[in-house]
């Protein structure tokens, strides 16, 4: 007996064209959301947002990704750590400490560090995160900085970078001081101090931070609150700021064929620079996870609970915190004196004033750039380092002055490894920080203006082949190969400026303010090479053929 299989139930021929539910639901769920947010208009636009390839631009990425990294990893740590001064018996794993008395916040952190799965791991992913936010950042405004990349439309942007390098050293510092112990208590203790060298009020300000005589009672928490809560709030809503004045704005671009003010050479966001953008924060991660598994940041269980008695030689903030440490270091002694009952510490005060003005002239730079050249455009081009002669050897200036204030922050241990009387080390230091700005300034700016001659030389005759060749009157000469156009381009594209003539105003008088920005801008724009002309180009190209 045979049977028949029963024959395969059919599908109407358009229901394999039918989407699947969750297709469905998608689709009316981004409806839905576009009709009431006009999202899709807003995802088309920063889709054909275009980003320049120059590798330059990936310092601003590595600090938006480390920021996330932070974020990622303190969040993780918040749900263990108590920011608490009480006073606790530490029972935890790490038995050289067992039984010692200790603040619940030391207490906490270790625990975190040795009975907390993976948490050590945590820790040092945050603390080597920081670390690189705050370089990247530092490196990324050096860049921007030595390109020109803050003019006209971008000083608001400037600003607002420089604001959240300030905000990350201060989250820095709130950071490593929460797990009260030794070395956090001994920066926090020179905070103090700075504080309380302020005149008149200096004392009722520690006493409201600390709630109460160093070490007070409410500091961990306070710091804790600053911490997780409002620095990084602001941070957020800055960063915010920065990328939305990023778009608006639009990047720079170093000079090229096909590169314009109004013309972007560059991977557009979607889906080029996305994808990118993805791998390279997974990359960024990476190398932050591997250095935090290899090496050992904050060993707070070598150091143990604060206690003023043990301070020695060897005891080191934070790298970005150094500068300031040290400008307290390079004071000479005896800079005090007295004000009816009032102690004036201008070995503090002198430091704090130096540090304030220094960062001030930070923020205000590109504004008094603009003021000098009194140029009114906007610039989407980058300039090559050596063609702003004068503002690279400010920038060297500026480096090298911040040198000399790091450096001094480990004086002690530079005594200590070579062998030298701190006293020696101080003031070389010292003369280094005063003199050494002043050599860097007008040695880079010679070299600025030899690299510029250079390059106009090779604009115009080639680079050197090495071939000799003998002519028919029996002359020897090398032949020169021409460049090609994008990098002719690249050398003779840039803007001279020329210092400013003092002119009188609508009513024929010459202010003081006029004078001023004559006689600075000569400084600046006196020693220049002028960029190579066409004609030149022509003349040069004719001489060689």
């Amino acid at each position: 007996m045979t049977t028949t299989a029963p024959a395969p139930a059919t599908r109407p021929a358009d229901a394999e064209q039918q989407p699947s539910r969750g297709t469905r639901f998608t689709s009316w769920a981004a409806n839905y959301v576009d009709e009431r947010t006009s999202m899709s208009g807003l995802v088309k636009e920063l889709g054909r947002k275009i980003f320049p390839d120059h590798w330059s631009f990936m310092l601003g990425e590595v600090a938006l990704y480390s920021f996330v990294v932070i974020l990622l990893s303190g969040s993780f740590l918040t749900f263990f750590f108590q920011a608490s001064m009480a006073e606790v018996e530490y029972d935890g794993s790490y038995v050289p400490l067992k039984g010692l008395e200790m603040s619940a916040a030391m207490q906490s952190a270790l625990n975190i560090s040795f009975d907390i799965r993976g948490g050590l791991l945590i820790r040092q992913i945050h603390h080597w995160a920081a670390l690189l936010f705050v370089a990247a950042i530092g490196l990324h405004m050096l860049r921007v900085f030595f390109t020109g990349a803050f003019r006209k439309p971008r000083e608001v942007n400037w600003v607002v970078g420089f604001l959240l390098f300030v905000l990350a050293m201060a989250e820095g510092f709130t950071g490593y001081s929460l797990p009260d112990d030794l070395l956090s208590g001994n920066g926090l203790r020179i905070i103090d101090g700075m504080v309380k060298g302020v005149p008149f009020f200096g004392t009722w300000i520690s006493y409201l931070l600390f709630g109460g005589e160093f070490p007070g009672t409410q500091i961990v928490g306070r710091l804790y609150t600053l911490h997780i809560l409002l620095l990084p709030a602001i941070l957020v809503a800055l960063l915010g700021v920065h990328m939305l004045l990023l778009i608006v704005n639009k990047h720079t671009q170093f000079a090229g064929p096909g590169r314009t003010n109004d013309n972007v050479v560059g991977s557009p966001i979607m889906p080029v620079f996305a994808a990118k953008a993805g791998g390279f924060f997974f990359i960024v991660f990476g190398v932050i996870a591997l250095v935090a598994a290899t090496v050992t940041i904050n060993p707070i269980w070598n150091y143990g609970p604060y206690d003023p008695s043990p301070v020695s030689a060897g005891t080191q903030p934070d790298w970005y915190i150094g500068f300031a440490d040290g400008a307290l270091r390079l004071v000479p002694p005896g800079w005090e004196f007295m004000i009816g009952p009032y102690t004036v510490s201008m070995n503090i005060l002198v430091p704090i004033l130096v540090l304030l003005v220094f960062l001030a002239l930070v923020a205000v730079y590109p504004f008094f750039e603009a003021w000098i050249t009194n140029d009114k455009r906007e610039h989407h081009i980058a300039d090559r380092p050596r063609n702003a002669p004068a503002r690279t050897a400010i920038g060297a200036a500026g480096v090298t002055f911040y040198a000399g204030l790091w450096s001094a922050a480990s004086s002690d241990l530079i005594a200590t490894h070579f062998k030298l009387s701190i006293e020696s080390v101080t003031h070389v230091i010292q003369a280094l920080t005063i003199l050494g700005p002043i050599v860097a300034f007008f040695v880079t700016k010679r070299i600025c203006l030899a690299l510029q001659k250079k390059d106009r030389e090779i604009a115009l005759h080639g680079f050197e082949s090495g071939r000799i060749v003998r002519l028919p009157g029996g002359e020897y000469i090398e032949v020169h190969e021409q460049l090609s156009e994008y990098e002719r381009w690249r050398l003779v594209s840039y803007e001279e400026y020329r210092p400013v003539m003092v002119r009188p105003d609508a009513r024929g008088r010459i202010s003081q303010g006029a004078k001023m920005r004559s006689a600075i801008s000569g400084w600046f724009f006196e020693d220049r090479i002028a960029p190579v002309t066409n004609k030149e180009l022509e003349e040069g190209s004719h001489g060689h053929h």
